[in-house]
């Protein structure tokens, strides 16, 4: 059983950044391949980027590639995403969800949940 928290969040200018974190707690978190979605305001929850258990692949929606990278430290348990040049449709609730053993984008696959962090980026 792992828990996710997601921090960072805030508001920020176009063109700015963050860098969001997600802490796990409980056992496992280093087998673990990780990820973060975002859903906009009235639209579906969709996929940003995705780290396997190593930190050796990563990938990433093509709208962010280039802007955003995600990284992780198993041995502090911390998710990372750094977010680069930041534009108003970035602006979302940040999840960071967690699944042992399958390394993909589709959201149906991760067993684990954050609460989310808000993302507002204005204009």
């Amino acid at each position: 059983q792992v828990q996710l928290v997601e921090s960072g969040g805030a508001l920020v200018q176009a063109g700015g950044s963050l860098r969001l974190s997600c802490a796990a707690s409980g056992r496992g978190f280093g087998t673990y391949d990780m990820a973060w979605f975002r859903r906009a305001p009235g639209k579906e929850r969709n996929f940003v980027a995705a780290i396997n258990w190593s930190g050796r692949s990563t990938s990433y929606v093509d709208s962010v590639k280039d802007r955003f990278t995600i990284s992780r430290d198993n041995d502090q348990k911390v998710v990372y995403l750094r977010m680069n040049r930041l534009k108003p449709e970035d602006t979302a609730v940040y999840y960071c969800a967690g699944t042992p053993k399958s390394f993909t984008s589709e959201s149906s696959q991760y067993r684990y949940w954050g609460q989310g962090t808000q993302v507002t980026v204005s204009s």
